[in-house]
C-alpha cells in the first residue's frame, strides 16, 4: 500500500498574501495612531492649564491674596512644575512648555518675573 504524505503549513502564497494584508491594515492604522498622540497631547496641554487655573484659586484662597509666581508653583502637582518669569513650566511627555501667568485680571499683561504677584493664568500656547 502506497500512503501518500501530505505536508502540512503554509503555501508561498499564503504567506505573501497575509503579509499583504498585514501591511494594507498596518498602512491604515499609523496615520490614525500619529493623529491621537497629537491629540493627546493637544488635552494634556489643556489639562494642565486648567490644573495651574484650579491651583490659582486654591493659592488665593490659602493665602488670602494673589500669590507670587512662585509661590503658584508650589501649588501646582506634578513632576518638572517651576516658576519662571513668564509662568508655570511644566513638562507634557518629555517636552518643556510654559503656562502664562498674568500681572493684571484681564490676562492682557504678562508677568516678568518669578516675583511678580499673579492675577490671571492663561494657556500653553
Amino acid at each position: 500500500m502506497n500512503k501518500v504524505h501530505k505536508e502540512k503549513g503554509f503555501t508561498l502564497i499564503e504567506l505573501v498574501i497575509a503579509i499583504a494584508i498585514i501591511g494594507l491594515l498596518s498602512a491604515i492604522a499609523i496615520p490614525k495612531f500619529i493623529d491621537m498622540s497629537g491629540d493627546a497631547t493637544e488635552a494634556a496641554k489643556k489639562g494642565m492649564s486648567g490644573a495651574v487655573k484650579s491651583s490659582h484659586a486654591i493659592a488665593i484662597a490659602d493665602l488670602k491674596r494673589f500669590p507670587t509666581n512662585t509661590e503658584l508653583a508650589t501649588y501646582v502637582n506634578g513632576d518638572g512644575i517651576s516658576a519662571v518669569a513668564t509662568g508655570i513650566q511644566v513638562t507634557i511627555d518629555g517636552n518643556t512648555h510654559t503656562v502664562a501667568t498674568y500681572s493684571d485680571s484681564n490676562c492682557s499683561t504678562a508677568i516678568t518675573a518669578t516675583t511678580d504677584t499673579v492675577q490671571c493664568v492663561g494657556e500653553i500656547p
